[in-house]
């Protein structure tokens, strides 16, 4: 009688480890998912993994016609921070890593070598030194000092990802263009960065998504009187004794959409841009 190889039982699990791990992750979303349209008073409890019978869009409709403006304020604030930070961090990024890609030398890795180093910090360790520079300039509890602080410390992120897909592209096509009598910045707004479109796609998506979600950031920088963001207001949402359980998670999820729609958009650039910079350099 034949043995069933190791290999044949090894591939016969392969579908139950791929469902129990998919099923650890689906669990939140699908909590998160059903509570945003099932009746408040259904949710505490074992009621939070129920399905929602009858399905209700109360929770929603509550956020959205909230009179504080809860959800609107703080959409329109995250709107901003994460456009102004990510627009100037995508664009200092690009021209300092077409900078050190292009230079040769000591002077060159020593500064990579120091970007790099920033990505081992995490931002809980330097915010308090960031909350006394910034209070110097006269910057705290404004949304300029949160965007410099973001642009600070995501600049790192940046500089590593546009160099490994600077590397891929060939120095020919700047020297030919200084033939033609274009600059240095010409040939890089005009032929580099183009091509960078891939790269710039994972940035944007990357540094989008963390500005996003930050919460500890801009509750220390903006503070609680001069504004908030998506994730700060979910927390000022959230009662000492008591909240809406439906509210919150209806915050949740509109919290959400815009960045995973932007996500979308964006989805097939993201994927050649990891890609790109995986391979070349």
């Amino acid at each position: 009688m034949r043995r069933p190889s190791a290999r044949g039982g090894a591939t016969a699990r392969r579908p139950l480890l791929t469902l129990v791990v998919t099923s650890v992750f689906f669990v939140p979303l699908y909590v998160a998912l059903v509570n945003v349209v099932k009746p408040a008073a259904l949710i505490p409890g074992a009621g939070a993994i129920a399905l929602p019978v009858p399905p209700t869009l109360d929770n929603l409709r509550a956020v959205l016609t909230d009179p504080t403006n809860l959800f609107w304020a703080s959409l329109a604030n995250s709107v901003l921070v994460t456009t102004l930070s990510v627009i100037v961090l995508t664009l200092l990024s690009a021209m300092l890593a077409h900078y050190l890609a292009r230079t040769a030398g000591r002077w060159g890795r020593l500064v990579t070598v120091l970007l790099l180093c920033g990505l081992m910090i995490p931002p809980q360790v330097i915010l308090v030194p960031i909350t006394q520079v910034l209070r110097a300039l006269g910057l705290m509890t404004t949304v300029q000092g949160l965007v410099l602080f973001n642009v600070g410390y995501y600049i790192p992120f940046g500089v590593f990802v546009f160099t490994g897909f600077l590397k891929g592209i060939p120095a020919d096509l700047e020297e030919a263009a200084a033939i033609d009598g274009a600059g240095r910045g010409q040939a890089f707004w005009r032929i580099v960065f183009p091509l960078l479109r891939p790269a710039t796609a994972s940035v944007l998506i990357f540094l989008s998504v963390w500005i996003w979600n930050d919460f500890l950031s801009p509750l220390i920088i903006l503070g609680p009187g001069q504004g908030t963001t998506v994730t700060t207001g979910i927390y000022r949402s959230l009662g000492q004794y008591s909240f809406d359980y439906g509210g919150v998670f209806a915050l949740m999820f509109l919290s959400t959409l815009p960045v995973l729609i932007f996500y979308l958009a964006l989805q097939k650039q993201f994927v050649k841009g990891l890609t790109g910079g995986a391979t070349k350099g």
